[in-house]
């Protein structure tokens, strides 16, 4: 089983094989003839250059490939058209993207994309070690090359929170998981005792500590960078990518399904600085504008059309990116001993794939799958991580208040964007003892229910600009924890869209009056859909038309609520504990006490 974090050709057989065919004494494989070949490593356009290939390896880069060429070698006369390295993401969360990886590959290989690098976190609260594995098995062995980064396990929930430094070292050892995966700056500075000897155990493998610095800046970040972080894709416009820039971190421009960050950060070219140190990643790509719009291909384009030079563009999504992740060994740039992934495109401008090559097989040829990705069959731990110690009645996401007078301050959360979250402290009535839910002031009812470690464990809270009528929206996908989030109109919706999710063993469910309007079964550690990637596309269509039709006011809800959970975006978030306040790290009830908040 090949491991390819420390691969390379050097001083094996192969080599030898390799050596050969550069030599004249062997023929390539493959061919590629009269192409005009981007050199990543001096930034230069090669014209009228060929490229022989020897099993997975690059043999000859040159302008006379004759002696290399024999009767059995395939040979694809490129006439002048364009070839560049197989393009690099340097930063998603394949989990994160309802797809399996074999679905997911099915649509990225053919764009030219040959290497991924993902985090692996969400396997880890819902499943732990042996979930990351099975994740990690579910790459191996793919037409690409797909890498990992370890769980660093930043929570809203403190038993989800961190990873055993055992348990680090073990997949640290491995060589598809090239360093530990984004750590939250707020709690890193928060919490230096609990990450620093994870940092300290990255680095001693020789590893990356990526991070995630969003809201950042001066003496904090500053402060954050000195811990060891060596990356961030969250600056969001030039003056945030330049900062970092300067603190010597990596910085990868997003351009992606959560965010697309290329427009405002395009004046950097204007800066007259080095872009060594940039990169492009998607940070994830949902599986409808992954059919839609493609992979990394058209993050390339996008960057062009922004005003980067084609060669910088290229440069970012392939030997920027090998390089900061010790992997221009193999990857990253056109040259003898490197591995053959290539890209043919009709000119320099033209981000559009002819020829994809992957470890030295044409794997894709105008947009066709000619080498299919392989299924991995999830472990059946990996299928039952959905736990709950009974069906859920309506009752259980009643809100009450002992004591109670005609009405209480509380806190809430308040939607400021679909993703961006501030506190609410607003006056709300207490009806027979109860506080509910007020959808003319689009005051909704927001509860997080532990799936893994207190199976069943439940706080309710209240949430204000999601905009429902009537109905419920719940998914066992919630960031960073083990919780099934749901926020809702009537206990009873929120109930049976939680209900649904338990029979399904995972999923997405939107409700309303008692009937289910659209899910999607989401059987793999409650967060992957094993259907066809066009089927789960469709599905989230018609979640997204059903929570429209309730009133739902943004584009995406079920980016929104799997956000609600998570330790990366202000400020106020929910977990099976309470309300978790980011500024701080304080967890706190709904109550407002007079006095004592």
């Amino acid at each position: 089983m090949k491991r390819y974090g420390l691969l390379s050709i050097e001083g094996t057989e192969e080599a030898r094989r390799v050596m050969n065919v550069t030599l004249g004494k062997g023929k390539a494989d493959l061919a590629l003839t009269d192409a005009t070949i981007l050199n990543t490593y001096t930034g230069e356009w090669m014209e009228g250059h060929s490229v022989s290939v020897k099993g997975e390896w690059i043999a000859y880069v040159g302008s006379d490939p004759g002696d290399t060429i024999g009767h059995d070698t395939h040979v694809i006369d490129a006439q002048g058209k364009t070839i560049l390295p197989g393009f690099i993401d340097g930063h998603t969360h394949l989990i994160d993207q309802f797809s399996t990886v074999d679905e997911f590959l099915r649509y990225a290989m053919i764009g030219g994309t040959t290497t991924i690098i993902t985090e692996s976190m969400e396997a880890f609260p819902v499943m732990g070690y042996e979930g990351v594995i099975d994740f990690l098995e579910s790459l191996r062995d793919q037409p690409i090359k797909i890498f990992a980064t370890a769980p660093a396990m930043v929570s809203t929930s403190k038993k989800a929170q961190g990873i055993p430094k055992g348990t680090l070292k073990k997949l640290l050892s491995r060589d598809d998981v090239l360093g530990l995966g984004e750590s939250y700056w707020q709690t890193v500075l928060r919490e230096p005792d609990v990450y620093f000897p994870l940092f300290k155990e990255t680095l001693r493998f020789g590893k990356r500590l990526e991070g995630h610095s969003a809201g950042a800046k001066g003496s904090k970040l500053m402060a954050y960078s000195a811990s060891g972080i060596s990356s961030c894709h969250e600056p969001i416009n030039a003056d945030e990518v330049l900062e970092r820039l300067r603190l010597g971190m990596h910085v990868m421009i997003r351009e992606g399904s959560i965010r697309g960050d290329l427009d405002s950060i395009t004046t950097i070219r204007e800066a007259g600085i080095d872009f060594r140190r940039l990169m492009l990643a998607t940070d994830g790509v949902s599986p409808g504008d992954l059919i839609e719009k493609g992979y990394m291909e058209r993050v390339v384009q996008r960057a062009i059309d922004c005003g980067f030079d084609p060669i910088h563009a290229v440069q970012m999504a392939t030997i920027n990116t090998a390089e900061y992740f010790a992997l221009d060994g193999i990857v990253g740039g056109i040259a003898p001993g490197k591995h053959a992934d290539m890209v043919m495109i009709p000119s320099p401008r033209e981000i559009a794939a002819e020829y994809v090559i992957s470890k030295g097989q044409i794997i894709a040829k105008d947009g066709e799958l000619l080498v299919p990705p392989r299924t991995h069959g999830f472990r059946e731990k990996s299928r039952d991580s959905v736990h709950l110690k009974r069906r859920l009645q309506a009752s259980d996401f009643s809100i009450r208040v002992k004591d109670a007078p005609k009405d209480v301050k509380v806190r809430a959360i308040d939607l400021v964007t679909d993703l961006v979250t501030k506190e609410l402290i607003v006056p709300v009535p207490v009806v027979d003892g109860e506080i509910r839910t007020d959808s003319s002031r689009d005051i909704l009812k927001v509860a997080a229910i532990d799936r893994r470690f207190s199976p069943g464990k439940t706080f309710v809270g209240l949430i204000r600009g999601f905009g429902l009528r009537t109905g419920a929206i719940a998914s066992s996908k919630a960031w960073d924890t083990s919780d099934i989030i749901v926020v809702g109109e009537n206990n009873a919706d929120m109930a049976l869209a939680v209900n649904r999710i338990s029979e399904l063993k995972g999923g997405a469910v939107v409700c309303a009056k008692g009937e289910i309007m659209a899910e999607i079964p989401l059987p793999v550690f409650g967060i992957i859909s094993d259907l066809p990637i066009e089927m789960l596309a469709r599905k989230m269509e018609e979640i997204r038309s059903a929570m429209k039709e309730l009133g739902y006011p943004f584009e995406d809800p079920l980016l929104t609520l799997n956000t609600l959970t998570g330790a990366a975006i202000p400020f106020l978030r929910i977990c099976e504990e309470g309300l978790v306040n980011l500024k701080d790290g304080q967890t706190v009830g709904l109550i407002v006490k007079e006095g004592l908040d």
